[in-house]
């Protein structure tokens, strides 16, 4: 399975950099990941929902590494291309 499409839409905020919409094979689509900026680093969060007991769980997510890594490089690699463009507009943007 490939990435064949990544859409990031950036936010103004402290932590959450961005949503992102992936397109796997050009037939699936996943959307609300987040990009998130973490202790260290950015991270790719997967899409998740709150359950009853008040703790998140992922409705979507990779099975294995390899797959995590390739969504992460794809999804990152597109959010910077972004930023060095520097034409862009951030949602939320003056919040």
């Amino acid at each position: 399975m490939d990435v064949t499409n990544v859409r990031v839409f950036l936010r103004d905020e402290d932590r959450l950099k961005a949503f992102v919409t992936v397109t796997f094979d050009n037939c699936f689509i996943v959307r609300d990941l987040k990009i998130i900026r973490g202790h260290r680093d950015l991270f790719v969060a997967m899409p998740s929902k709150k359950r009853k007991d008040g703790t998140f769980g992922e409705v979507a997510h990779p099975l294995n590494a390899e797959m995590r890594m390739k969504i992460e490089i794809a999804v990152l690699d597109e959010y910077n291309r972004l930023l060095a463009m520097g034409d862009f507009a951030i949602i939320g943007e003056g919040m």
